[in-house]
């Protein structure tokens, strides 16, 4: 492996004696600091694939682990754990449990894009984290994270309508995720645009949101485009070894 982190090596596996003596040397304490031994037994030797069939992921091959992606990355600034270099590794590598010990904080990408701004190989990390959120939500590992809530949401409507309606759609991602609707930024946001907006704009607004208007002569498009998301959803499961949604 080009490059060796304290990272991968769990604090659980690090043992130190306080009080050790060896052939009358003192080497208590770091002196004495040993890697228990390990054996991985559940190595996925498809990982990589699986998550260069999911959107996002196609380009992590390119990978030469040069760690630009990690030394630019916004999160990482904040918190060290957060590391797309590492994570890369050990999809390439195969080894799905030390890549799952990190779910809860690898869906954190913020999408500042930095990170793909600075590879020199075109690997787009901030689409292999994208792709690795998505492989943990679809093989069961988290639940599904607010922003795949809202890109449901957003999704479905921009399909079936050909256009969005902002408080719809926020309304709908509230109800989702289980948040009250009355937020006080959401009244406030309210109170500003009766304010500020023109009557006829508020008319618009709100007569949109009532009959749901649809881009004229929509319908093929929405028949294409939904067949062609269920082809991409059929062939993720399929690259995922999981069954045929219902």
């Amino acid at each position: 492996m080009p490059i060796h982190e304290k990272s991968l090596i769990r604090p659980e596996n690090l043992e130190t004696h306080e009080n050790l003596v060896i052939d009358g040397i003192d080497v208590s304490g770091d002196w004495s600091t040993f890697i228990r031994s390990r054996v991985v037994t559940d190595y996925n030797e498809d990982l990589q694939d699986e998550i260069a069939a999911l959107p996002g992921g196609e380009y992590i091959h390119r990978c030469w682990q040069c760690g630009s992606c990690t030394n630019s990355c916004t999160v990482n600034a904040e918190n060290p754990d957060f590391n797309p270099r590492y994570w890369i590794y050990l999809i390439r590598m195969g080894m799905e449990s030390e890549l799952v010990r990190d779910k809860d904080i690898i869906w954190q990408c913020v999408s500042c894009n930095k990170c793909t701004s600075a590879c020199p190989r075109d690997v787009v990390p901030e689409g292999v984290m994208k792709a690795t959120a998505h492989w943990l939500e679809m093989k069961g590992y988290t639940e599904k994270t607010n922003s795949t809530v809202f890109d449901e949401i957003f999704t479905g409507q921009v399909v079936e309508r050909g256009k969005i309606e902002d408080g719809e759609v926020l309304m709908e991602f509230l109800k989702e995720t289980k948040q009250p609707l009355m937020q006080d930024w959401l009244v406030q946001l309210v109170k500003q645009m009766v304010a500020g907006f023109p009557v006829f704009a508020l008319l618009k607004m709100g007569m949109a949101t009532v009959f749901k208007p649809k881009t004229s002569d929509w319908s093929k498009a929405r028949d294409a485009i939904k067949s062609h998301i269920e082809e991409e959803k059929a062939d993720a499961r399929k690259a995922l070894g999981l069954e045929p949604a219902e």
